[in-house]
Order: structure tokens, then sequence, then C-alpha cells
């Protein structure tokens, strides 16, 4: 079994086919009634392994005593500037850390040790969309001040960049496109739900936090 790095107590290593229903249960949890009541980032966990756009170099777990406590998942994408030039660059997501360790730096060591490795596979620039106050700190700048829209033109505040090799974004107009592996079928999410056991679907203050920064975007 490949050992990725160590990070602190955490031991990071890639996944395996054995570990993926514990993947599929943690990032439940950890997603459940965070976003929406209930959660669908298990699922989409479930059917990235089998997409073109799934890196499974970068699909890392995280161990604590011999126990997988956190993921993350990383698929293709692409940034096109005004010229049709195609720049193939990463997004991630799910990373998921079960509820009881979350703040305590698993996440950080999931996220650094897939920046080393993704330097190594030749990748320079990660996008991702999320609440900027969980990753700041790890390096990510708003999407707008590296030029980088949708191809509608807008800059969603949730849009994040992150330069692996400073300075490779030179400023010009970039469009940002992920992968179709991120589209899934709510109905067969719900169905695959039915697998786990029942958890409460409750309404909570972080799902109306989570509606004001995806339907932000940044102005002038």
């Amino acid at each position: 079994m490949e050992i990725t790095a160590v990070e602190n107590t955490f031991r990071i290593r890639r996944e395996t086919q054995e570990d993926y229903r514990r993947v599929e249960e943690l990032t439940r949890r950890a997603f459940w009634n965070l976003y929406v009541p209930g959660c669908s980032e298990h699922y989409l966990a479930h059917i990235l392994r089998d997409h073109a756009d799934f890196i499974p170099e970068l699909d890392l777990v995280a161990e604590l005593e011999g126990s997988i406590i956190g993921n993350i998942m990383y698929t293709k994408a692409s940034l096109t500037d005004e010229d049709g030039t195609e720049k193939p660059i990463l997004t991630f997501g799910p990373i998921s850390v079960l509820p009881e360790y979350q703040r305590q730096g698993c996440g950080k060591a999931l996220i650094e040790a897939s920046f080393r490795k993704a330097a190594e596979l030749g990748y320079d620039v990660v996008v991702i969309f999320g609440n900027p106050g969980n990753y700041v700190g790890r390096g990510f700048k708003s999407c707008k001040k590296y030029n980088v829209c949708l191809e509608n033109g807008s800059f969603p505040t949730a849009m994040l960049v992150k330069e692996l090799a400073p300075g490779v974004l030179d400023g010009r107009k970039w469009i940002y496109r992920d992968s179709p592996a991120m589209r899934f079928d709510e109905s067969a999410a719900e169905q695959f739900d039915q697998q786990f056991e029942p958890m409460e679907k409750r309404v909570q203050p972080s799902q109306e936090e989570f509606y004001i920064y995806s339907h932000s975007s940044l102005q002038g």
C-alpha cells in the first residue's frame, strides 16, 4: 500500500477498493444537513471513481490510529483563455472529515499532501467552490484576483483559485469549466442513500450560510 505522507498524527495514503464503503459513510456523515437537509456528496464519491475525469492518484484517505477519518477526491477541469487555448487543471471535492475530527488538521493534511502529489503529476492550478473561510488559509484566493470566471462572465464568491506554481496564471481572462462528472441525477442519489442507516433531515443555519455565498458574485 502506497503511503503518500504522514501529516502530524494523520497517515495519508491512496484509497483502495476496500475503503470505498467506509469513505462513502464518512462522507455522508460529514455533509449531512450541512448545505441542505440530507446530502448527496456520498453518492458523488460513489460515482466519481468510475468516471474518465477522476484521478485515482489524488484519491487520498486520512487514517488516525488505523481508522479512516477523512478523504479527498480530485477530477480534471479546464481553463480556456480568450484565444481558445485550453489549460488542463484540477478541482477537488468532495473533501470529507468525520464531524468529531473536524477543525483538528485532518482536512489541511489531506489538502497539503494532495497538492504535493498534484504538482508531481504536472498540474499547477486548482479551482474549487467552497466557503472562502475554509480555504484561504491553504493559499486559495478569489477567482477574480486571477481573472478566472464562469462562461457567463461572473466571478462567484465561492469560486477559489490556488496556484501550485506561483505566477502560472498571468492575468489573462480564463473561463473555468468543471467535469461532467460533477453533475448527477438527484433521484439516483436519493435511491443510493436508502442503502445507509437512516438519518434525520433537518434545517440548520449552515444551510442559509451556504445559500448566501453560493448565490453571490463579486462585482466591479
